[in-house]
């Protein structure tokens, strides 16, 4: 059995992995509670609304909780629950772009990227729904760059597009959240 030595701060008891990967229904709620507000979090940040976030939510937890034995204690349950919870919602882009298309680069804004600051002035929710109004392909690729820490080589890897499209993406996602923050100012 693997050490499950887990991050104190989520006070996760050591045996209650061992309580879920048994079944034992009480201990699987108890997981779920004790993570599902951190993991919605990361789902929002992903998705268009937040029935979407909570179908990503749904998803997530079915692979973990059939992926607990797989658990090996060797680093935090954090990081090992947070990365199920970002590859759920690539995957979840990956499905939604089957009938969608990036936004052509002749549709993409042409703005500067002057008032940086502007987001020190913004809370969180706000800083979220700015970030839930970008198209698709912008929002993957931001949540990936900039809050994940992907590079550009990962994330053209994970989305099957080329380099290229992630820096671009990027670049246009970042140019929309500077003309939204803008018109706040």
């Amino acid at each position: 059995m693997a050490n499950l030595s887990i991050n104190k701060s989520w006070a996760l008891p050591d045996d209650l992995i061992q309580e879920c990967i048994a079944g034992n229904r009480a201990s699987q709620e108890r997981l779920y509670r004790i993570f599902a507000p951190k993991m919605f979090a990361i789902c929002l940040r992903y998705a268009n609304d937040h029935q979407s976030a909570e179908d990503i939510l749904q998803n997530g937890f079915i692979k973990v909780f059939n992926n607990l034995d797989k658990f090996r204690g060797d680093g935090s349950f954090n990081g090992w629950i947070k990365r199920i919870f970002v590859n759920a919602s690539i995957e979840h882009y990956r499905k939604v772009t089957v009938t969608q298309r990036f936004v052509e680069l002749d549709k993409a804004y042409d703005v500067s990227y002057k008032e940086a600051d502007a987001v020190s002035k913004l809370s969180r929710k706000d800083l979220l729904g700015f970030i839930q109004k970008l198209p698709l392909g912008y929002r993957t690729v931001f949540n990936l760059y900039a809050i994940e820490g992907f590079t550009h080589r990962e994330i053209s890897q994970k989305l099957s597009i080329s380099e290229g499209t992630s820096k671009s993406q990027l670049a246009r996602a970042r140019a929309m959240l500077q003309k939204m923050l803008k018109q706040v100012k």
